[in-house]
Order: structure tokens, then C-alpha cells, then sequence
């Protein structure tokens, strides 16, 4: 089975902060991607817009250095040619200098497009100069990184700047986790098959954990993480959207505002969670390893690297159902995990241990994305009835064959999607001020009450209080694998 890529309309794309860290991982490799899969244009056209004065050759070498490192297998005649798509505008963000070179190289035939990769502070700066001076047009779209705010005051503040300038219909709030092959397979999983949606509810499905473990510590970041933390910098957007999949009821039709509708009412439907049912940690240094606070550069700091909450959603489809969340940094394995534990039995035939057997619904975002199904079989053999689970693996790579094994990154549907006007993936407004108004009274509580987080050993599953949390429940976190 060979994938079909359906190529985009001609478009102009400006990257401000064209030559930063986000451009040179993800932005320009990915649109390289994409242009030898046959999606872009060869009219289409990358302009990058920083402050440093780069002429379009030493841009060109920028991103050809860029796209060496973190593509693999480069072909070098499609990457010629790839750089002869790339401009570059030496710009002030608040200023006046570079904007009307930038005008002057806009076409006005085409979807024009703008990434902001810098700082929310610039981003009123810059959509004030794009409309100043003629350059943003009702149809132009614009692209904003979180942080989207670091609390709902901010987040409204922020969003008020973008609406100055822009309707909602322009605005692309990315979360890369949206735009990962598996996090949209569970949309066609729940809504595609119907083996699943009539399970899908508190009458079968006992609990649901969600994992965003990472291997590596705050390593360069540590300024802003000291800022935000696993909360901030996680759950308010990452595990929370990953929930909202998981919980939302099916939309009316697969559309950018119906899907994001059913994400907000499960946004507004989470109850407040109790300090008992909230666990923080901060990792420690051992076998040579940095601890967080050696990383920030604070001794005192009580800043979380870890967190796991255990969460409630009050509607009817998931009442009495426990979300058990989890996300920490210099941890055992990189992994990211939805697993979603159904029922036992309401009566099983089996004596003893031969009864305690359960399905359960494992979607893998990270390192290998995919999903299987834990069912129970005999064992096979003589010696009686005896019972195993065995996992009906639906890995892509293995699953859909070495011809479709190149799944596309993150980044690289999402900034197709941003040029096909498709919302659906992206964060709206009145979702991102919603998942702060549940999130600050969590942080207030924490911070009110002086609570400081619990020590935990670099490489390991967190702290034993986490451990606690699901069993006080009679349940456990499954296990971090790579």
C-alpha cells in the first residue's frame, strides 16, 4: 500500500526567527521533507525574517547545514534545488527596517503565510507591521508557538493582541502533538471502527493513563523551564489535548470547529483536582548526572520536572472514571503513551489467577508510533486452562510496509495543514483560555500551600508518591518502555 500526498496550493511562507534553534530542527527539515515527497510547489517559496544580516547565499548555507543534520539520506540534487527556493529579509521586529523589501517580495496571487518562531512578546510587534505595511491580507494565516501565555490573564492578553489584527479563522496555535500519525489514528480508531466507540465510555473502561516521559533534563532550557515547569510547560497543552482526544464525544462531522467544540466541553467539563491527587517531583543527580537544580542554576528552586495528577471529567460518558496523567524530564526511557485499561469481567468463568486478565488499548506516540490491543488467550500446550495476554500489534512501521514506514514529522503536516487552511489540529482561542482557567487554580493551590517537590532519581519512573497514587486506587502505572 503505497500513501498518496496531495500537493498544496502555491504559497509564500515567511519564518520570523528564520535562523533560531525551531527553524533549523523542525521548520526548514521538514519543509525539505515535504518538498521531496512531492507536496510543495517548485514555486512555493521560504522566506526566512531575523534580525541578523544574512544575505539569501548565507541563509541558503544555514539551512543547508540544517537539513544535512536532522534529515536523513539527503539527496543533494532535490536539496539544490530546495535552496533555490529560500529567501531571506534581514527585519526588525520593531522597527521599520526589512519591511518594505519583505513587501516588495510577497506575492499577492498566492497564500501568503507567517510563522511566528520567536517570543510571545514580538507577536504583537509583528502582526502591527505586517498589517502597517500592507503586507497581511484577510486571507493571509498566521502561526503561533506556544507558550500561548503562562497563566489565563496572559493567554487572554495574548490572544486579544493577535485578534487586533487578525480574525480566528487566520490564527494556527501549533502543538506538535496534534499533528503526530498516532494522535490522529485515535481519532480514526474511536470514530472509524465500531468495535471500539461503544466501549468507549464509563460502563467498560475502568481507567485511562496518559505518559509523557522524556530521558534527557532541561539541558539548555533551563531559564525558561525554571519559569513554567511540567505544568505549565506540558500538561496545560500537551497531555490536555491528548485528553480531550481520548474524552470528547464524536462531532457532528470531521471539521476544524466541530472537533475543536467537542474538545472544549471536555476542557469545561475537568474537575478542580485535590492536593492529594497531585504529585510533583524534581529529578536528582546521580551516576555522574546533573541534578535540576545544578541545571538551573538555583539551589532552592521548586520548580516540578515531574508531575502526575489523577483527573476527572464530569460528564456522562466518563463518570467515575480516573485520567491518571504523568509527564517528567530524566526519566528511565523516552516514552509517550495513551493506555486505556477496560473492565473486568462482570463474571468470568476461570478460577483464581486465571481471572485476572484485562484489555487494554495501548496508543505509542513516541519512539515507535503505533497501538496494540492486550487480549487473552490460552496458553498453548497441554496442562489445562491456563490464560496469557497477548498484545494484536497495529505498529505502522510493521503494519503498513517499508514503503510507508517515512511517516511524516509533526511539523511537517501541521505547516501543510496551515497551507490548506485546515484548523482542525490547532489550538482555537476560547480552548487555550479554557485549559488555563483549570490550570492556575491547580498552580495557586500548589504555591499557597508552600508544597515542594518530591526528590526523584535521574532515570527512574519518578517519585514513590506517584507510585502511590495509583495504588491507594488498587491500580499501577505501566511501565516506561523505550
Amino acid at each position: 500500500m503505497v500513501s498518496r500526498v496531495i500537493p498544496v496550493e502555491d504559497f509564500d511562507l515567511v519564518v520570523f526567527g528564520g535562523t533560531g534553534d525551531l527553524a533549523q530542527r523542525k521548520i526548514l527539515p521538514g519543509l525539505f521533507r515535504r518538498y521531496v515527497a512531492g507536496q510543495m510547489p517548485e514555486s512555493a517559496r521560504i522566506i526566512g525574517a531575523a534580525r541578523s544580516d544574512y544575505s539569501d547565499g548565507d541563509y541558503c548555507d544555514l539551512a543547508h547545514d540544517a537539513i544535512v543534520e536532522h534529515v536523513a539520506d539527503v539527496d543533494r540534487d532535490k536539496l539544490s534545488a530546495f535552496l533555490d527556493q529560500l529567501h531571506y529579509i534581514a527585519i526588525d521586529a520593531k522597527g521599520d527596517k526589512g519591511w518594505g523589501e519583505l513587501k516588495d517580495l510577497i506575492r499577492s496571487d498566492v497564500i501568503t503565510a507567517f510563522y511566528f518562531s520567536v517570543g510571545p512578546s514580538l507577536f504583537g510587534d509583528l502582526a502591527e507591521r505586517l498589517h502597517s505595511h500592507g503586507i497581511a491580507d484577510r486571507d493571509s494565516r498566521v502561526v503561533v508557538e506556544k507558550p500561548f501565555g503562562r497563566d489565563l490573564e496572559s493567554a487572554r492578553a495574548l490572544n486579544r493582541t493577535l485578534a487586533d489584527h487578525f480574525d480566528e479563522r487566520q490564527i494556527y496555535r501549533i502543538d506538535h502533538y496534534l499533528g503526530k500519525e498516532t494522535v490522529q489514528n485515535l481519532m480514526a480508531v474511536r470514530f472509524g471502527n465500531v468495535l471500539f466507540e461503544p466501549l468507549w465510555n464509563q460502563h467498560y473502561v475502568d481507567h485511562i493513563q496518559i505518559t509523557v516521559a522524556e530521558e534527557i533534563g532541561v539541558e539548555g532550557r533551563g531559564e525558561y523551564y525554571d519559569r513554567s515547569g511540567a505544568m505549565r510547560d506540558m500538561v496545560q497543552n500537551h497531555l490536555m489535548q491528548l485528553l480531550c482526544l481520548i474524552a470528547m464525544e464524536p462531532p457532528s462531522v470531521f471539521g476544524s470547529d466541530a472537533v475543536r467544540d467537542e474538545k472544549l466541553k471536555v476542557i469545561r467539563a475537568l474537575q478542580p483536582v485535590a492536593s492529594h491527587e497531585i504529585v510533583r517531583g524534581q529529578y536528582d543527580g546521580a551516576d555522574g548526572m546533573t541534578s535540576y537544580r545544578e541545571d538551573v542554576g538555583d539551589p532552592r528552586s521548586h520548580t516540578e520536572s515531574f508531575i502526575a495528577l489523577k483527573v476527572h471529567c464530569s460528564n456522562w460518558r466518563w463518570a467515575g472514571v480516573p485520567f491518571y496523567l504523568r509527564t517528567g524530564k530524566r526519566m528511565k526511557a523516552r516514552s509517550s503513551e495513551i493506555a486505556v485499561t477496560f473492565k473486568d469481567l462482570a463474571h468470568s468463568i476461570f478460577p483464581g489467577d486465571e481471572a485476572r486478565h484485562r484489555n487494554i488499548l495501548s496508543i505509542q506516540l513516541q519512539p515507535d508510533e503505533g497501538m496494540n490491543l492486550q487480549v487473552t488467550i490460552k496458553e498453548p500446550g497441554p496442562g489445562g486452562m491456563r490464560l496469557i495476554d497477548v498484545p494484536l500489534d497495529m505498529t505502522f512501521a510493521d503494519a503498513l510496509g517499508p514503503e510507508n514506514n517515512d511517516i511524516p514529522d509533526a511539523y511537517e503536516r501541521l505547516i501543510m495543514d496551515v497551507i490548506r487552511g485546515n484548523q482542525t489540529l490547532f489550538m482555537r482561542g476560547d480552548e487555550v483560555e479554557a485549559a488555563w482557567a483549570w490550570t492556575d487554580p491547580i498552580i495557586d493551590g500548589w504555591e499557597e500551600r508552600g508544597d515542594v517537590p518530591k526528590p526523584y532519581d535521574s532515570c527512574s519512573a519518578g517519585p514513590e508518591d506517584a507510585m502511590m497514587l495509583m495504588h491507594r486506587d488498587g491500580r499501577r502505572w505501566r511501565d516506561i518502555k523505550a
